[in-house]
């Protein structure tokens, strides 16, 4: 279960001598061997270096609340969020600059408040903090958060983050969804990111983690991780795919799901026996623990080639209480109701927007990604941090889209229009499959992965989807009312540091609205000695505010420069 796991993985990191904290830093009133699991959505988070030994080998990472996975942020529908982020690290192997973005929240007139380093803020520099200040109105389901700083979420900030509905449609499909439901699936590496960054092509992660805890090859036989279930009792559990390069393939021997989330929406109900779950993206299924009582491997294979299941590694285990406290010796399969995404459908029928053919959107957008010499290039640009928040640019005056940088990587989207963007993949853009995350929105996918035709009737809704394989053509929808610049890009995290990735600036003229919500906080982040950063955007206008003598074709912010991150 969610908590136990990681006390379990601290005190393993204990028991191999090495220095681990495992109490949040702002409470501190609490033993270490109690950290808090779960918090609230007014709150402080406070970012940290710790080791920690999650798989039995002990490394430095940067962690929420010093923990992995962060702490569960636990909100209720309708909650507003006031959430500070601090930053305490140290460690100079790792980047000692952070951000968080709130994965799946949509933000409306929040822009400011996404988290996306360069985007819409700059980063929080070392020994100071930043708090965020949204609402998610209807917003309710499973999301995450991240930090969005070059790769640094790869290091271990990133945890869940569940907005629960007490008028869930399908809450009487289910018995038990707390905490203990909650089920994060993640790739462990053993070097620091900025080793891994120099590595052009495929980075191999050492080893798979649900709920935090795993192995890897030739390593100890470190603990794993137990969900324990009542025989008789039916349980949503949450599935998050923390990842930053594997999918994978969910299972429980003995055991269907029936999905009735994806990525925040709800879903008709659709019964699979597994579960592709790629970066970024989130479900919730349904599962009755209706078997002998008995012990059962709980399965996460990934992409990569030579999977195994010897010696515990890609586990955890199901345990109905009775059962005794051993592993499995359950066998995978029959696998015969497998997941296909053309499947899903929201459960609220949401309508598509425009109308019901392909190009027949306000605005049509391919995005072609290819890969030359293992650098990313969307319609043949690679995207490139800019040297001053896209946001900033936007505010500051910037007219046209060749007027904001990365040059070639923003795309203008006038406000309240039906925006339809392709992703045909002709496989040139290696290491597939692609999860494709778009801030800011939810939107249709009226055609999916594997599927040639399309679905205008009732398709799903989600916020991060599979790109799929050569010869697809994944087509979403949705509509500009929601103003700002927003992050498009591949949510594997070595992909978009290596330029997998485009900027939608959406309605401009809407600006105002943003402006109005932005605290004086948030321009204070970026370098003292920029004149804007000195005092509020005030009046904003459009045309005419220059945010005091910025240029943002020429400032360079100070150490952020992007060149700097890897």
């Amino acid at each position: 279960m969610f908590p136990h796991t990681v006390l379990a993985g601290c005190l393993l990191a204990l028991s191999h001598a090495v220095s681990v904290v495992c109490s949040r830093s702002n409470y501190d009133d609490l033993p270490s061997s109690a950290p808090p699991f779960t918090i609230k959505p007014v709150t402080e988070l406070v970012v940290v270096n710790k080791v920690i030994a999650p798989d039995g080998f002990a490394r430095s990472a940067t962690l929420a609340g010093g923990i992995f996975p962060g702490p569960l942020i636990k909100a209720q529908k309708n909650d507003n969020f006031s959430i500070n982020v601090v930053n305490r690290l140290h460690d100079k192997d790792m980047p000692l600059s952070t951000s968080v973005h709130w994965h799946g929240i949509q933000q409306k007139k929040t822009n400011w408040a996404d988290g996306a380093s360069f985007i819409t803020q700059c980063p929080i520099p070392q020994n100071r903090s930043f708090r965020h200040e949204f609402s998610a109105p209807n917003q309710t389901g499973t999301f995450w958060y991240h930090s969005h700083f070059s790769t640094q979420y790869c290091d271990g900030l990133r945890g869940p983050l569940v907005i629960y509905d007490p008028e869930d449609p399908h809450q009487d499909l289910y018995d038990v969804d707390d905490e203990n439901t909650i089920i994060t699936l993640s790739d462990w590496y053993h070097d620091p990111t900025p080793k891994l960054n120099k590595i052009l092509g495929p980075v191999t992660y050492n080893s798979t983690l649900i709920n935090g805890l795993g192995r890897y090859r030739g390593g100890p036989k470190s603990p794993l991780s137990v969900i324990n279930v009542e025989q008789g009792k039916r349980y949503r559990f949450r599935i998050i795919g923390l990842s930053c390069d594997p999918s994978y393939n969910f299972t429980i021997d003995g055991h269907t799901m029936t999905i009735i989330e994806a990525d925040g929406i709800e879903t008709v109900p659709e019964t699979v026996d597994s579960l592709p779950v790629l970066a970024g993206q989130r479900y919730s299924v349904v599962v009755y623990a209706n078997q002998p009582v008995d012990n059962y491997w709980v399965r996460a294979p990934s992409n990569f080639p030579n999977q195994t299941f010897a010696d515990g590694l890609n586990q955890a285990i199901l345990r109905y209480n009775g059962a005794p406290d051993e592993d499995p010796t359950s066998t995978p399969g029959p696998y015969i109701l497998p997941f296909n995404e053309g499947k899903l459908a929201s459960l609220l029928s949401i309508p598509v927007p425009g109308s019901p053919e392909i190009g027949k959107a306000d605005v049509h957008i391919n995005l072609l990604a290819t890969t030359v010499n293992n650098i990313f290039r969307v319609n043949n640009v690679s995207y490139h941090s800019p040297p001053t928040p896209v946001l900033l640019q936007m505010l500051s005056g910037a007219q046209h889209p060749s007027d904001l940088l990365p040059s070639g990587s923003v795309y203008e989207l006038p406000s309240n229009k039906v925006v339809e963007i392709a992703f045909p993949n002709t496989g040139l853009a290696l290491g597939g499959p692609h999860p494709i995350h778009l801030h800011g929105h939810t939107f249709a996918v009226v055609r999916t992965s594997g599927n040639s035709t399309t679905n205008f009737v009732n398709p799903i809704w989600r916020d991060t989807v599979n790109m799929g394989s050569t010869g697809d053509n994944v087509t979403i929808r949705f509509v500009t009312d929601n103003s700002g610049p927003w992050f498009i890009h591949c949510h594997i995290d070595f992909h978009l540091n290596h330029g997998f990735a485009v900027v939608m600036a959406e309605a401009r003229d809407q600006l105002a609205d943003v402006n109005a919500s932005i605290p004086v906080s948030w321009a204070s982040l970026c370098p003292s000695n920029q004149p804007s950063s000195q005092a509020r955007l005030g009046s904003f206008n459009t045309t005419t505010s220059r945010l005091g003598s910025l240029n943002t074709t020429t400032s360079r912010l100070g150490s952020f420069n992007a060149t700097t991150l890897t």
